[in-house]
């Protein structure tokens, strides 16, 4: 019989409990990329790749807002890429800024 120090019992604990929070996120992670690959046709699927491998943080609210769409019925049939450049413009636009001139 060995005796195992209870830090490294916590350690595994806690090791354990990361693991399986990767796991269950890679699995979330995964079926939300089927979904969404089930609602874009193949030329937005691949934009829709392209800007997962630019800006994943970009990525990840396109994915969260189709996936909204599609729960609330608002989206019929596949999205095409047209449609999909739609929805990234009103998703990155920012308004110019303005340049004002005052005279005294």
């Amino acid at each position: 019989m060995q005796y195992e120090e209870p830090a490294d019992q916590e350690e595994q604990k806690r090791l354990r409990k990361q693991l399986s929070n990767a796991i269950r996120q890679a699995q979330v992670e995964q079926q939300k990329k089927e979904f969404v690959r089930q609602l874009l046709d193949a030329k937005a699927y691949e934009r829709l790749s392209n800007i997962k491998a630019a800006n994943f943080e970009l990525y990840a609210q396109l994915v969260d807002l189709i996936i909204s769409l599609a729960q609330s019925n608002r989206i019929q049939g596949k999205i095409t890429e047209a449609q999909f450049v739609a929805i990234l413009n009103k998703v990155t636009y920012k308004r110019e800024p303005t340049i004002e001139f005052r005279h005294k």
